[in-house]
C-alpha cells in the first residue's frame, strides 16, 4: 500500500473493483494481512478508536464566569470601597459587594452543563470484538486492533467494526438506520457502484457502527477511527461553532447596553458630585464616591442572573415530568422560540416498525388496521372487518407470509419486537392479526427445505410438508417482478385458479408503491420432490397476492405536528429514506406547504447553487436521501434566514446537525448514545408529541422570565433615579449602596422566584413563535418599566425627605429611620406589584370586570410574600442588621404608614398591565 494511497482519506472505495481495492490496500483478499504487516500498519495508523477532545478544567470554567461586563463594575466598586474606607481590607461594604460578585459566579457555574463527551460516545459506538483473518487463520480481536487491509468476517448479529469494502456476501443484510436513516436492512452485494452514489446506495460497503441482521460476508478494511464515516461525523461535530441561544444573545446585548448607560451616568454623577464639593478632603471625596458606587450598584440587576437560572431550572423540572429531559439549561427557552423543527423520519415521526397496511389477494383489496409490531388490528374489506373463512385466497396469502419467513416476534418488557428482518416482521404481524401463529403453522406444515433470499434472484422459497403427501407446498415471497414472471395462474376471491393477469397485478403494485409502500408478492406451488431448488420454482407457480408495508407515522406525532403548525412552527422532514416513501409519510402527517408536499433529494440539493439551496431549505418540507453533511447544511441555511431551528433525530447520522441546531432533540429509547450526547434535550418516550409539550413549557418559561424582568428592573430604575436626582440637587442619598444590594439581591430574589413557578396560560400555544430578533425590552415593556420606576422614585425620594424632616429629638437618627421607612414602603409597593403580575392579579382583574373566571391558586407567590416580610423585619428590627445596613427599627405606627404609602401601587400596576399585558408575548406586546 503506497504512502499516497494511505494518506488518501477520501478514496471512493465503493467505486473500485475488489481487485483494485486489494491492490491499493496491498493485501491478499483471501488470506488477509500477515502479523508483521499488521504490526507495521498499527504503528502507522494507530488504534481503531475515536479520541475525544479534553474539556475545559472546572477551575477555568469557574473563572470564566467572572467575564461578564456588569460584574466588572461590581468588582471595581468593591475595590473602591476597600481603597477609600478607613478600615481598608476590613471594609464590610467592600466584602459584601465582592460577595455578590462571587454568588453570581457560583450561580452561573452551577448552570454550566457537564463537559461534552459526544466524541467518547462515538468511540463506544464502534468499540466491539471482531473476527478476521491474519496469516490465513481466523482470529478474534478487539476492534481497536483492526488496521486498513484487514480481512474481516461478518455474521448475523455482528456490529461492523470499521468501514469495509465487501469481497464476499451470502444473503448479507446490514441495518444502517443509525447512519443513513434507512428504515429497513440493506441487502449487500460485491459489485462496485457509481462514485457519486449516496451513502445509503453503496451496497458493496459496510460501515462502522452498523449491524448485520442476516447472512454472512467478508470485507477488507478501508478506513478506521476518524477516517470512517462515523469518524467523519465526529470531526463534523468538533468543527461546529458553539452557537449561543436567543436568550444568551439578548442578555449579552442588554448587559452591554446597560454597561454603557451605567458608565455614562456614573461619570456624570461623579463629575457633578465633585463639582458640588467645597473642598477635596477625604471625607468629601468619600461621599462623592459613595454616591457613584451606590448609583452603579443600584443600576445593576444583581438578582436577575439567579432568577433566570431558577426559572430555567423550574422549566427543566416541568419538562422532565412531560418526558423531555433537558441537558443544557438555556435550551428551555430556546425551544419556546423555535420557528422550525427539522425532524428525522425513522423512529421519530414514524413507529420505526414496518407494518402491512394494504393487501391485494383474490382480485380484492384489503386494509390492515393497527400500527407497529403489536399484533392487534382488524383486516377489512370495504371498511368492514372480514371473516377469514370467507376469504380463502387472503388466508393462503397470509399463511405464505408467515411460513416463508426466517424472523420471529418476541414480547419483551411489554413491547413487541422483531428478531430478524423488519420486512419479514411486518408479514408476521399481518398473519398474527388474522389469528395465525408461527408455532401452530410450523406444527401443521414443518419446513423441509429453503432457498434463502439472494439479490440475484430477488425471492425466498420454503418447502413445507404435513403428515400427508397431499399437504406438501412451496411458498415464495419476493419482488413483484420476480414472483409474477414465474406464475401462470392466480386465485380468485373464492380460491379458484384462473390465468394470471400480470398487467392488473403490476397496476395494483404500482398503486401501492405510489403511496410509499414497499410491496412484496407471494405465491405457492405443489412440489414434485422432497427438496427445493431454483429450477423447481422457475415456473408453474400460483400467484396468491401482494402485501404492501410501510413504517407508519405515529398517530400522536400527527396530532403534535398539527399543534406545532397551529403555534406557527414549521415542521420539516429530513431523512435518509426514499423520496416517494418520505413524501407519502409527509402527506399522511399533513406536512404540506401551499397545499402540496414539496420534496427534494440529496442529489438534487447537491446540484444547487448556494442561493437555490437556501430557497429549497425554506420551501421544502421533505428532504430525502440526504447525506449527514447536507443535513448540517440545511440547518445552517435555515439559521442564515433568521430561523430558530430545533432538530430531532436518533441516529449517528443526526449528530452533527443536532449539535449545530439551536436545540438538538434526541430520542431516549431508540436513540444512539452519539445522538443523545450531541443533543440539548432527550425525549424519554421517543414521542414527537412530547416536543409540543416542551414547546409549551419553553414559551411559559420565557413569559415568566419577561415577568421577572418587568418586576426587577423598575426597582433598579427607581433606585438609580433617586441617587442621580439626589446628587443633582445636592441632597443626602435616600438609599445607600449596601441597602441597594439588599434590595437587589435578597429582596428581589425572594419576591421574583415565585414568578418562575407561574403556571402556563391558555393563550401560550395560540401565539406565533417569538421573533429571534425581538429585543429583550420592547416598547411596551419599556413603558411599563419607566412607569413603575417613576412611582418607585417618587416613593423612595418622597418618604425619605418627609421622614428626614421629623423631629430628631423624638425619633433619634432620622436619616437611618427615613432610609428604613423609604425601603419598607418600597417593599410594600413591590408586594402589590408582584400580585398584579402574577396569575392571581390577572384572574382577579378579569373577575372584577365581570368575567366568569376562577382566581388562580398560586401558593408559591404567597410564600414568597411571607418570606419577604420576614426578611424585611429582620432587616430593620435586628440590631446587628441595623449596624451593617445603617437601618433603624420601626414601631407599629411606622409599619402602618409604610403599608399605606405602598398601596397606590395597585392603581399604577393596573395601568401598567393595560399598557403591557403580562400574558401576551406576541409581536404587538
Amino acid at each position: 500500500m503506497s504512502d499516497e494511497n494511505r494518506s488518501s482519506k477520501r478514496t471512493d472505495w465503493h467505486a473500485l473493483s475488489i481487485e483494485r481495492t486489494a491492490a491499493q490496500l496491498g493485501v491478499n483478499p483471501k488470506s488477509g494481512l500477515t502479523q508483521a504487516e499488521f504490526e507495521k500498519r498499527q504503528a502507522e495508523f494507530g488504534p481503531n478508536r475515536l479520541e475525544g477532545k479534553a474539556g475545559k478544567s472546572p477551575l477555568l470554567r469557574f473563572i470564566e464566569q467572572f467575564n461578564q461586563p456588569l460584574l466588572y463594575i461590581l468588582i471595581i466598586a468593591g475595590a473602591m470601597k476597600f481603597l477609600l474606607s478607613e478600615e481598608g481590607w476590613g471594609s464590610a461594604n467592600g466584602w459584601v459587594i465582592w460577595g455578590v460578585v462571587l454568588i453570581n459566579a457560583i450561580v452561573s457555574f452551577a448552570q454550566e452543563t457537564k463537559a461534552e463527551n459526544a466524541i467518547a460516545a462515538l468511540s463506544s459506538s464502534i468499540e466491539t470484538e471482531a473476527t478476521l483473518y491474519r496469516d490465513g487463520e481466523k482470529r478474534q480481536v478487539p476492534s481497536s486492533e483492526i488496521v486498513p487491509g484487514d480481512l474481516v468476517i461478518l455474521t448475523s448479529g455482528d456490529k461492523v467494526p470499521a468501514d469495509l469494502r465487501l469481497v464476499e456476501t451470502k444473503n448479507l443484510q446490514v441495518n444502517e438506520s443509525g447512519l443513513t436513516g434507512e428504515s429497513t436492512a440493506v441487502e449487500k452485494q460485491m459489485q462496485p457502484v457509481e462514485e457519486k452514489a449516496p451513502l445509503a446506495d453503496r451496497r458493496c460497503m459496510a460501515y462502522a457502527g452498523s449491524f448485520v441482521t442476516s447472512g454472512q460476508g467478508l470485507g477488507l478494511v478501508v478506513a478506521i477511527a476518524k477516517d470512517t464515516e462515523t469518524g467523519r461525523l465526529s470531526q463534523l461535530m468538533e468543527k461546529q461553532t458553539n452557537l449561543i441561544t436567543p436568550l444568551t444573545r439578548k442578555f449579552d446585548k442588554f448587559s452591554r447596553q446597560l454597561l454603557y448607560i451605567i458608565l455614562g451616568v456614573a461619570a456624570l454623577t461623579l463629575a457633578v458630585g465633585l463639582g458640588y464639593a467645597e473642598d477635596f478632603t477625604a471625607e468629601s471625596i468619600n461621599k462623592v464616591f459613595e454616591a457613584t458606587i451606590a448609583l452603579a450598584v443600584s443600576a445593576i440587576p444583581e438578582g436577575l442572573p439567579a432568577v433566570v437560572t431558577v426559572a430555567l431550572a423550574i422549566g427543566v423540572s416541568r419538562m422532565a415530568s412531560r418526558h423531555a429531559i433537558i441537558r443544557k439549561l438555556p435550551a428551555v427557552e430556546t425551544l419556546g422560540s423555535a420557528t422550525v423543527i427539522c425532524s428525522d423520519k425513522t423512529g421519530t415521526l414514524t413507529e420505526n416498525q414496518m407494518t402491512v397496511q394494504e393487501i391485494y389477494a383474490g382480485g380484492q383489496p384489503y386494509q390492515v388496521l393497527g400500527t407497529g409490531y403489536t399484533p392487534e388490528g382488524d383486516i377489512c374489506h370495504d371498511n368492514q372487518a372480514i371473516d377469514l373463512d370467507q376469504h380463502p385466497t387472503l388466508r393462503d396469502c397470509l399463511r405464505a407470509g408467515l411460513l416463508c419467513n426466517d424472523s420471529h416476534l418476541a414480547l419483551e418488557d411489554d413491547r413487541w419486537k422483531v428478531v430478524g428482518d423488519p420486512t419479514e416482521g411486518a408479514l408476521l404481524v399481518s398473519s398474527r392479526k388474522a389469528g395465525f401463529t408461527l408455532a401452530q403453522l410450523n406444527a401443521e406444515l414443518p419446513r423441509q427445505d429453503v432457498i434463502p433470499f439472494e439479490s440475484e434472484y430477488q425471492y425466498m422459497a420454503t418447502l413445507h410438508r404435513g403428515q400427508h403427501e397431499t399437504e406438501a407446498v412451496i411458498y415464495m415471497k419476493g419482488a413483484v417482478e420476480a414472483i409474477v414472471s414465474r406464475c401462470d395462474q392466480m386465485l380468485d376471491a373464492q380460491g379458484q385458479p384462473h390465468p394470471i393477469d400480470a398487467k392488473e397485478i403490476h397496476h395494483q403494485a404500482e398503486n401501492m408503491a405510489s403511496s410509499g409502500l414497499r410491496v412484496l408478492a407471494l405465491a405457492r406451488k405443489t412440489p414434485s420432490r422432497s427438496q427445493v431448488d431454483h429450477e423447481d420454482v422457475a415456473e408453474g407457480l400460483v400467484f396468491l397476492g401482494l402485501q404492501g408495508m410501510i413504517d407508519p407515522p405515529r398517530q400522536e406525532a400527527i396530532r403534535a405536528v398539527e399543534a406545532c403548525q397551529n403555534a406557527g412552527i414549521r415542521v420539516k422532514m429530513i431523512t435518509g429514506d426514499h423520496k416517494v416513501t418520505a413524501s407519502a409519510i409527509a402527506a399522511q402527517m399533513r406536512l404540506k406547504r401551499t397545499g402540496e408536499v414539496i420534496a427534494f433529494t440529496g442529489a438534487e440539493l447537491g446540484e444547487m447553487s448556494p442561493d437555490d439551496f437556501v430557497r429549497a431549505a425554506e420551501d421544502g418540507v421533505v428532504f430525502a436521501r440526504v447525506a449527514p453533511e447536507q443535513k448540517l447544511r440545511l440547518v445552517e441555511a435555515l439559521q442564515s434566514q433568521g430561523d430558530i431551528v430545533a432538530m430531532t433525530g436518533d441516529g449517528v447520522n443526526d449528530a452533527p446537525a443536532l449539535k449545530q441546531a439551536d436545540i438538538g432533540v434526541a430520542m431516549g429509547q431508540t436513540g444512539t448514545e452519539v445522538a443523545k450526547e450531541a443533543s440539548d434535550m432527550v425525549l424519554t418516550d421517543d414521542n414527537f408529541a412530547s416536543i409540543e409539550a416542551a414547546v409549551e413549557e419553553g414559551r411559559t418559561v420565557y413569559r415568566n422570565l419577561i415577568k421577572a424582568i418587568a418586576f426587577i428592573l423598575p426597582v433598579n430604575g427607581g433606585e438609580s433615579m433617586t441617587i442621580v436626582i439626589s446628587v443633582l440637587l445636592d441632597r443626602l442619598l435616600p438609599i445607600l449602596s449596601l441597602q441597594v444590594l439588599w434590595l437587589n439581591m435578597i429582596n428581589s430574589i425572594a419576591m421574583t422566584v415565585p414568578l418562575a413557578f407561574e403556571p402556563k396560560s391558555k393563550q401560550v400555544m395560540e401565539q406565533p413563535p417569538l421573533s429571534p430578533n425581538r429585543p429583550l425590552l420592547n416598547k411596551c415593556l419599556l413603558q411599563r418599566i419607566v412607569l413603575i420606576s417613576l412611582f418607585n422614585w417618587i416613593l423612595i425620594f418622597g418618604v425619605f425627605e418627609w421622614v428626614k424632616g421629623w423631629d430628631a429629638g423624638a425619633q433619634g437618627n432620622t436619616e437611618a429611620l427615613a432610609r428604613t421607612m423609604a425601603i419598607q414602603a418600597l417593599v410594600f409597593g413591590r408586594v402589590f406589584y408582584l400580585i398584579s403580575l402574577s396569575q392571581i392579579g390577572i384572574s382577579l382583574g378579569h373577575k372584577l370586570r365581570g368575567h366568569a373566571v376562577e382566581v388562580a391558586p398560586a401558593p408559591v407567590v404567597w410564600i414568597g410574600i411571607a418570606v419577604t416580610m420576614v426578611l424585611q423585619m429582620i432587616f430593620s428590627q435586628v440590631g446587628f442588621m441595623n449596624n451593617l445596613f445603617s437601618t433603624a427599627p420601626l414601631n407599629l405606627q411606622q409599619w402602618g404608614i409604610c403599608f399605606l404609602i405602598g398601596l397606590p401601587m395597585v392603581v399604577v400596576a393596573t395601568l401598567a398591565n393595560r399598557i403591557d399585558p403580562p400574558n401576551q408575548l406576541n409581536e404587538t406586546r
